[in-house]
This record gives structure tokens, sequence and C-alpha cells, in this order.
């Protein structure tokens, strides 16, 4: 598929095999990773890099205080994650050196988004900017991955399902923080339209499902980056993945905690939720929180706390600032969501 616009890649490398012996062309380099994916990796891409640095943590301190210690380097090459890879993308920043991003899972966006997102006292930030020279999409190595985790991709194109119409309520309020742009809504619901018609390729792992997930981010900045904001992609289901995630403390699978979010929000949004929770079905996209180790209790909470939260952290207008999260909507919504069972 011919992408035109932003995208935020310098050059690409997609197919099969495009790993292999990669790191001929990289100069001395550096490697960012977790031992999964490194395991898989390490001899593929033949050659020695000067470092291997195992992301363990995204907390800010943590990261600086590891791109101190790291040698002088060409090239980084983050592979795994979206944390080894905004591990690579902030040292890259830092560094001002060439960054080679080799995602081996498609769970989240990072490997085509110019910001790290960096942990601040447990509290997401978007940090540095960085852009991939090549993206290597190698399809046979994502698929040593499991499944879901790839499917799990999806979550952070079909947020535009309740993000678009965020911002379409901030803007009918006159509480847009950008001018509005209807036809970037246009574009965004058109990459929905385009992930629905590859539900099954998606599902299945196929070349051309793992292909389409890169394309959907791709063309995601294509709308967001002209705009220097991510509107059309990030709104309440974020928001509500963000209190968790400090709630708890503790990561979760990008796009499986997205994909809750949505579930939750176009509910609350009254968005098409029943279109939008069958699409997840076709996909395999998990959204249940049992799945994520989401105690009832700990959801209902974070559902009582959302729009002070919000509020406090000055986010982005949505429908959480329009629709009051009443307690007898959230027994409904976990009664659902979880059985009539109190138990995870």
């Amino acid at each position: 598929m011919e992408i035109n616009g932003q995208t935020n890649v310098t050059s690409q490398l997609f197919g099969r095999g495009t790993s292999n012996e990669l790191a001929a062309s990289l100069g001395n380099f550096v490697v960012t990773t977790m031992p999964v994916p490194w395991q898989f990796v390490q001899e593929r891409i033949g050659g020695t890099p000067l470092a291997v640095e195992m992301v363990d943590s995204m907390e800010i301190s943590i990261v600086e205080e590891a791109i101190d210690r790291l040698p002088d380097c060409d090239t980084v090459l983050a592979v795994g994650g979206g944390r080894a890879i905004d591990f690579g993308k902030y040292m890259s920043w830092k560094r001002g050196c060439r960054l080679v991003s080799m995602p081996t899972v498609l769970s989240v966006d990072a490997f085509v988004t110019p910001k790290a997102g960096l942990r601040v006292d447990h509290r997401v930030e978007y940090l540095g900017e960085s852009s991939p020279d090549p993206l290597v999409i190698d399809y046979d190595l994502l698929r040593l991955a499991p499944n879901e985790l790839n499917i799990a991709g999806a979550g952070d194109l079909l947020s535009i399902h309740t993000a678009t119409l965020d911002w379409e309520l901030a803007e009918a309020s006159g509480r847009s923080e950008y001018p509005f742009s209807g036809d970037d809504v246009s574009k965004a619901r058109q990459i929905l339209a385009q992930v629905d018609k590859e539900a099954d390729e998606i599902r299945t792992c196929t070349d051309r499902g793992l292909q389409a997930i890169v394309d959907g981010y791709m063309q995601v900045n294509t709308i967001c980056l002209p705009a220097d904001h991510y509107r059309v992609e990030e709104g309440s289901e974020h928001f509500l993945f963000y209190e968790l995630e400090e709630r708890l403390q503790r990561p979760f699978i990008h796009g499986q905690i997205v994909a809750l979010g949505i579930y939750v929000m176009s509910r609350l949004q009254e968005n098409r939720h029943g279109e939008v929770v069958a699409l997840m079905d076709r996909l395999g996209l998990d959204y249940r929180p049992a799945s994520l180790e989401i105690e009832r209790d700990q959801l209902e909470a974070s559902l009582l706390a959302l729009a002070g939260y919000v509020r406090q952290s000055g986010f982005w207008h949505s429908v959480i600032d329009e629709r009051s999260i009443e307690p007898v909507w959230i027994t409904k919504l976990c009664d659902d969501l979880y059985g009539d069972s109190r138990q995870v």
C-alpha cells in the first residue's frame, strides 16, 4: 500500500527475512532489547554489538542512568516491543545517533511514533524525537511471537473509534484544545474501515495482516504529525489506561489495555458499542480485565476516580468530562465484563 505524507519512517525494510545479516549495515552499534526478543534476533542479524541493554523499566531516572553508562556508537538497534523501542528512541535522541527499529511484536505503535513513552513517577510522559532509519519489519520474526501480541497492535488503531468522538464532543462544547478538522476525523475513520476489512488477515497474522497493522500506524502519522497532536487516536480510552497503570504501578500489553478502554468508553459515549466490541472479537483482540489481571474492585475504583484524575492531569476534553460515571453504571458494566462473580 502506498502511503503519502509524513510517517516518521526515514527508510524501511519490509518483508520476510529482512532482519537477516542486518548488522553489516550498522557500524558500531548498541542494542536495546529484552531477553526473549534478543534470543530470537541475535543469531539472525550477524555481527556483535558493543553492548546489549536489557530494558527492565522506563522510569526516566533508570533510563538516564543506563544511557550514561552505555558506550559511544554509530547506531542504536532497538529490538522488541514498546519498552525496548522507546528506550532506543530516547537514546538515539539523547546521543544524536542513528536509530534502527526492529519490532518483534506489533502490540504498540512505538516503532513509528517520534516520541518515547517514559514514566515519571509512574506517569507516562512522551519525550524526545527520533525516526527509524530503517524500520525493519520481518514477517517471519514477528510470527515467532504469540499471535495475540501482534493482534494487540490493532488496539492503537481501534482507539480511533472513541478518540474521534471525544474530539467531536470537545468541539461541540467549545472545548477543543486544537483547531478541529473534520477531514482528519474522516481520514482516521477510513483507517478503522481498513482494519475491519483486513480483520481475518490480522487475526491469523498473515503477511498481509501484519502489514495492515504497520500501514495503519503509518497512516495515523500522516494525519497526526502535521497536526502536531494525536487527537484522532488518543482519547478517553487511553485516559483509563493511564489511570489504571498509575494505580496498579505495573505495565500492561498496550493494545489490550487500550482495548479495555475502548470497550468501556464506547459504552459511556453510546458510540456503536456493540459494533466495535464485535470487531474486537473478530480480530481476537483481548479486552477482558480478567486477562489483564485487573480485579473487579480495582477497575471499579479506577472508574470512580477517573473524572478527578483526568481533571488533575489536564487531559484533553472527552466524554469523561461530559457524562457522570455513576456507581450503578459501573456495576452493570463490570457485571458484563466479569460476569456476576466479584472474583477475577
